[in-house]
């Protein structure tokens, strides 16, 4: 590859965790057909929530490159950054079901806290020669954490989280993303590494796994199975659709500033009756049934430690990043109804 000089253009290896999941396998066909002088490096251990159908459109990119393996294996991370000459890093790589962090704290602790720290440790000796200098070739290497609003814990009926509110998890899940948080925030503090974390309301949109809200709804719906809704189905959240999720991460990689944490949120506060509400009203219409698919819509039984409330304040990064999200939440459901009546065949 050259150019336009005619002198060979370097490529720059980006170390991207966990993208055949649901948030990453959106953003690296993005991220691959924006930035062309990058070279991405995913690696996945292909655990229940990741699946490389999820980037089959990536298949057969040179600047595209698939490694099956876990970000606890240090070996592993360290051969990575050697045979790659890795210059940054985009860590989506977690367990992140609530119900199942219920199930199995431990398998929790050991991704998103362990996991973390082997790859904030290897890219903080590969690009720096002690705290606080960088190896001459390396300056502008960065290590960039994605989290999630749930470190947060949770809101009363007013009042939004901002990067100044302090950690509260409640569950094991938002508990190990928060002390993930924490270990990348102390090697920027006590190393002088270039890290930026960003924390994200829920996602939705393509290929989300199927045992999440959204997909669940619509599944159960085309099914005629009951659609189950926890508790009094009033547990809000803030909605954010992946693609400006996406753009944002983008940003906060080559814009935000070193050290700093940005919230990225939709600001589309909708409780869970309103979501199951209009996806039946928008299959009502796309997919008639003999019956309105709301009559299957079922409460069961409220899930252990359920926050009641998350909403972002996303003004810092609107504000200094320049940053918004494109869609809104009646937008973007119609868009992923779409796409979910095309992989279902409806």
């Amino acid at each position: 590859m050259f150019n336009k000089t005619g002198r060979e253009k370097i490529m720059k290896s980006i170390l991207l965790t966990g993208t055949a999941g649901f948030i990453g396998s959106n953003f690296v066909p993005y991220f691959l057909e924006k930035y062309t002088e990058y070279r991405l490096i995913n690696l996945d251990l292909l655990t229940y929530a990741g699946d490389l159908e999820n980037l089959r459109e990536c298949e057969g990119n040179p600047r595209y490159k698939f490694i099956k393996g876990d970000i606890c294996n240090r070996d592993l991370i360290e051969f990575i950054f050697n045979e790659y000459d890795i210059r940054g890093v985009i860590h989506f790589a977690a367990e992140s079901h609530v119900d199942n962090s219920i199930k199995n704290p431990g398998v929790f602790v050991e991704t998103n806290v362990n996991g973390t720290y082997t790859l904030v440790d290897v890219a903080k000796n590969y690009w720096m020669e002690k705290p606080f200098q960088y190896k001459e070739a390396y300056k502008d290497c960065r290590f960039h954490h994605i989290s999630t609003d749930e470190v947060y814990g949770t809101l009363g009926e007013t009042g939004l989280f901002t990067e100044e509110t302090p950690y509260a998890p409640n569950s094991p899940y938002s508990a190990s993303k928060a002390s993930s948080d924490m270990i990348v925030r102390s090697y920027h503090h006590t190393f002088g590494l270039d890290t930026v974390i960003t924390n994200c309301s829920n996602n939705y949109g393509p290929k989300q796994h199927d045992e999440k809200l959204i997909p669940t709804i619509i599944r159960n719906a085309l099914q005629g199975n009951p659609i189950p809704i926890y508790g009094d189905g009033k547990n809000i959240r803030d909605w954010l659709y992946v693609r400006d999720h996406c753009t944002g991460i983008d940003l906060a990689f080559h814009e935000g500033k070193a050290g700093e944490t940005y919230n990225i949120g939709g600001r589309n506060e909708r409780d869970n009756l309103y979501i199951v509400n209009k996806i039946c009203e928008i299959l009502d219409e796309k997919v008639p049934a003999p019956k309105s698919y709301k009559e299957l819509i079922t409460f069961v039984e409220d899930r252990a430690g359920h926050d009641r409330r998350y909403a972002i304040d996303a003004t810092k990064i609107e504000n200094e990043l320049g940053w918004k999200a494109e869609e809104n939440f009646e937008t973007g459901i119609l868009k992923t109804v779409d796409w979910y009546l095309e992989k279902y065949g409806k």
